[in-house]
């Protein structure tokens, strides 16, 4: 385990006494079991079909991600890279794996992000998640990728991004990779 994640994860948690409501940073929060959301995300991955879901996720993931990027900067006072290193702190903070640059190039938009531990390859095979030996972490593309962009967006570049799975530890490998790159003009 990395040294910054060894003494806890000291991500503040306020409780609303009167309405049960979880916050981080001002923004509200759902606490829910591990299986419990792999479990609804493999079913609505049966329902939909694998390759709608995974646009779909795409689309939210890339504007949820912008729109933590735009919070986060004005309530901690980040600007540009300093917020996406926020954001893969907060991640592995959260339960999901433990995210961290590889590489990244704020300028070019380009990064490769490393995924260790993911909630959805430790998920499998656990109360009845399917075992399968394929990339079952794309949920997270559309966030590097939304990231990137409110990180060019801030400090000016004309650029947008795309992201994707290139590897899984489902498939084997140690860790899981996603690699951001500009997009074609």
């Amino acid at each position: 385990m990395s040294a910054q994640y060894a003494n806890g994860p000291q991500l503040p948690i306020e409780v609303n006494p009167q309405s049960g409501i979880w916050s981080t940073d001002g923004l509200p929060m759902i606490y829910v079991p591990r299986h419990f959301f792999v479990n609804n995300h493999v079913e609505a991955e049966a329902a939909i079909g694998r390759e709608a879901y995974a646009q779909s996720l795409y689309r939210a993931g890339h504007r949820s991600s912008y729109f933590w990027c735009q919070q986060e900067a004005k309530t901690h006072g980040l600007r540009g890279l300093a917020v996406y290193e926020h954001y893969l702190k907060r991640l592995s903070q959260r339960g999901w794996g433990l995210f961290s640059f590889d590489e990244v190039d704020a300028a070019t938009g380009h990064a490769r992000i490393r995924l260790q531990h993911s909630v959805f390859v430790l998920a499998q095979g656990i109360a009845g998640v399917p075992v399968t030996r394929d990339k079952v972490c794309y949920l997270f593309a559309g966030w590097f990728s939304g990231a990137m962009d409110w990180v060019g967006q801030d400090t000016g570049m004309a650029w947008k991004t795309h992201s994707e799975e290139t590897s899984c530890a489902a498939e084997g490998h140690e860790h899981c990779v996603f690699t951001v790159t500009p997009l074609s003009a």
